[in-house]
């Protein structure tokens, strides 16, 4: 028990080191969106940080006019700016005259480009490492093409929505799904399906709130999966497999006089055969023979299928994936495609959670949540650039809201001050600015006590 405890927690350290790791290159790169522009219109800038500094910092230094430091209380960071009204509400400032350095001396236009910054820095960010993740590692595709026997269905919330075994899943809300990455998301966001059973097409409806069955059996939840061959992992001791000589990393081709090529075809097969002996057909190491097996009473033979991840159904060959090298300049359009992918995706998903029927809003994730989509079996530089380019993407969509206190709130009052002449006022932009900190928090609370209470899942 004390191996297995550590175990857990050195997975729970990785994934909370990688979390760590990428939002202060989110959050580093961000506030430099904010800092050079100010610097650029000769703005003062008081504090650079990296996370909040609360009472205390566990570092800071500074260098000209600014301090530049590392907070202890990891939520974000920020730049100060001298004149401006935000989230360190220096009314002092504020009372005195404005000065030629301050923020709020400067143009509108100068401070629109200013307040922009850290979301086009977030944006370009997404746009360099999706190009250099496709530079690097290249793009490995599965094709929904390439799934000509179907599809297997891999929860019970797939089997309610009417999909089966071996369904072949041409479309999505009326348009083909490319591949098969996008198509679990697809159906969480769909209104139908269109399958052909049996050489027939037919349409099956999605529940709008689908999302929320999905939410509340788990995030991790995957309705279907390419079907995967039918190879043996584990056997139990003493089990009806073992006495028939089953053995690691077989390959089951039959059953009987029947061919067999999947693991769902299989399950089914074992479990018309209860109490009853059967032959079956099997591949090992390039070799066939035949071993003679009886299933127990309750449709079992005593083994685990091998779980067969990606990466070893292509080295199978089990389907015809698609590889794509770039070039170094052909990897930029690319990444601008991807990411342009990811945001269509998000700001869909985003659209679902403003929506009450899709219950989607009780799967709002904070920080344990963002942790635990990070791998937690190794170090995976791949997996960590690909979620760290859509945090990018993530960060500069929600700064764009129109929220008082996000980056978007200061360019929606400069755009009303550009296009009507009027400025708010300063008592205004205070007022606006807690009204928007009490919202974020309100929502961070939401978001990480759905993490570790499930309050948004509570009925």
């Amino acid at each position: 028990m004390k191996m297995l405890l550590a175990i857990n927690w050195s997975q729970v350290g990785l994934q909370v080191g990688q979390l760590i790791l990428s939002l202060s290159i989110l959050v580093i790169l961000h506030e430099f969106g904010h800092f050079l522009p100010a610097k650029w219109f000769k703005c003062r800038v008081e504090k650079f940080y990296l996370f909040f500094d609360p009472w205390f910092s566990l570092f800071k230094k500074k260098v000209g006019d600014t301090i530049y430091g590392i907070g202890w209380l990891p939520l974000g960071g920020y730049v100060k700016i001298a004149g401006m009204v935000d989230e360190s509400m220096d009314k002092e400032q504020l009372k005195q005259p404005p000065q030629p350095w301050e923020f709020r001396s400067k143009p509108a236009w100068q401070r629109l480009i200013i307040m922009v910054g850290g979301v086009t820095v977030n944006v370009l960010l997404a746009f360099f490492i999706y190009a250099m993740i496709l530079f690097k590692w290249g793009e490995t595709q599965l094709p929904m093409k390439s799934l000509k026997d179907g599809i297997a269905v891999t929860d019970s919330l797939a089997y309610k929505l009417g999909l089966k075994d071996g369904d072949k899943i041409l479309a999505v809300n009326h348009k083909p799904v490319t591949y098969f990455s996008d198509l679990n998301v697809a159906l969480l966001l769909g209104q139908n399906i269109t399958i052909e059973r049996d050489g027939a097409e037919q349409t099956l409806n999605i529940p709008v709130n689908l999302i929320e069955s999905v939410v509340e059996k788990g995030r991790r939840t995957y309705l279907v999966s390419p079907r995967i061959p039918a190879l043996i992992g584990e056997v139990q001791d003493s089990s009806p497999a073992k006495i028939a000589g089953l053995k690691f990393k077989d390959e089951i081709l039959g059953v009987n006089d029947q061919d067999v090529r999947y693991v769902d075809q299989l399950r089914a097969m074992i479990q018309q055969h209860k109490g009853d002996s059967l032959l079956l057909k099997v591949r090992r190491e390039n070799r066939d023979t035949v071993l003679h097996a009886r299933v127990s009473q309750e449709g079992t033979l005593g083994f685990y299928f091998y779980p067969l991840t990606m990466e070893d159904l292509q080295k199978l060959s089990a389907y015809d994936f698609e590889y794509k090298n770039y070039s170094f300049f052909a990897s930029f359009p690319a990444g601008v495609r991807k990411a342009g992918e990811k945001l269509n995706s998000y700001i869909q998903q985003f659209k679902m959670i403003l929506n009450p029927k899709t219950g989607a809003y009780k799967g709002l994730s904070g920080f344990k949540g963002m942790a635990s989509i990070f791998p937690n079996d190794g170090w995976d530089w791949e997996a960590f650039w690909n979620i760290t380019a859509f945090f990018s993407i993530v960060l500069a969509f929600m700064n764009l809201l129109p929220i008082p206190a996000l980056d978007g709130g200061h360019v929606l009052f400069t755009l009303i001050e550009m296009i009507t002449g009027k400025r708010p006022s300063d008592k205004f932009l205070e007022y606006a600015q807690i009204v928007g900190m009490v919202l974020l928090l309100g929502l961070m609370l939401y978001a990480n006590g759905n993490d570790w209470f499930g309050w948004g899942r509570h009925k």
